[in-house]
């Protein structure tokens, strides 16, 4: 009688698997406890693995947390790509376009972001590492929201009324750290559509 071996999960996959899983708990806490509260054992703990499985991936903290925010910064663009896409052939309007910006920037993947630039402000290294990759961020989604809009950048004044449309929404992300400002950030959307709509010769 012969027993059949169970295929095992490729090594590349688990490893895989678990840098995804440190990734997303790392998220988490900085978006729960922040960044005083995010350390490697933490993390480890919440994604379900050992210390030493952490260090293997990430050698420091900063490692760890500067790759999650990569990480989510693609995450949340990439939900914004798929939210427009699912609505077909149809173009969406400036309103659903803010909407969904307004969302990108009040999940907790920017609660996330945000701690890290918070701690990167005064750690000249983790400032080093994390410019560039808000910069990436920032040129993606301003990228995103021209496409979504369907305006034309080569026409003056285009791309100073996208980048304050995102000034605006990341403004009103930050509003919302402390308390519900949902009610409110939705009256402002909505004006700021109306007005970005004439902007644009709508």
């Amino acid at each position: 009688m012969t027993t059949q071996a169970i295929p095992r999960e490729p090594q590349q996959d688990r490893s895989r698997a678990t840098r995804q899983r440190l990734l997303e708990a790392a998220i988490d806490c900085l978006a729960s406890v922040g960044w005083t509260g995010t350390t490697v054992a933490v993390v480890a703990k919440r994604a379900g693995v050992s210390r030493g499985a952490a260090q293997h991936h990430f050698r420091t903290r900063e490692e760890l947390v500067t790759a999650a925010v990569e990480y989510g910064s693609d995450v949340r663009v990439d939900r914004v790509r798929e939210r427009l896409y699912s609505l077909a052939d149809e173009r969406p309007s400036t309103l659903e376009v803010l909407t969904l910006l307004g969302e990108m920037y009040t999940s907790p993947l920017f609660r996330a972001a945000l701690q890290l630039w918070v701690a990167a402000s005064s750690d000249e290294q983790l400032r080093a590492q994390v410019v560039p990759m808000e910069a990436r961020f920032g040129r993606e989604a301003h990228r995103l929201t021209v496409e979504a809009l369907g305006v034309d950048e080569s026409v003056p004044g285009v791309r100073e009324t996208v980048q304050a449309t995102l000034d605006l929404v990341r403004g009103l992300g930050l509003a919302d750290l402390l308390t519900d400002d949902s009610a409110r950030r939705e009256r402002l959307l909505r004006q700021w559509a109306t007005t970005l709509d004439m902007a644009l010769g709508r």
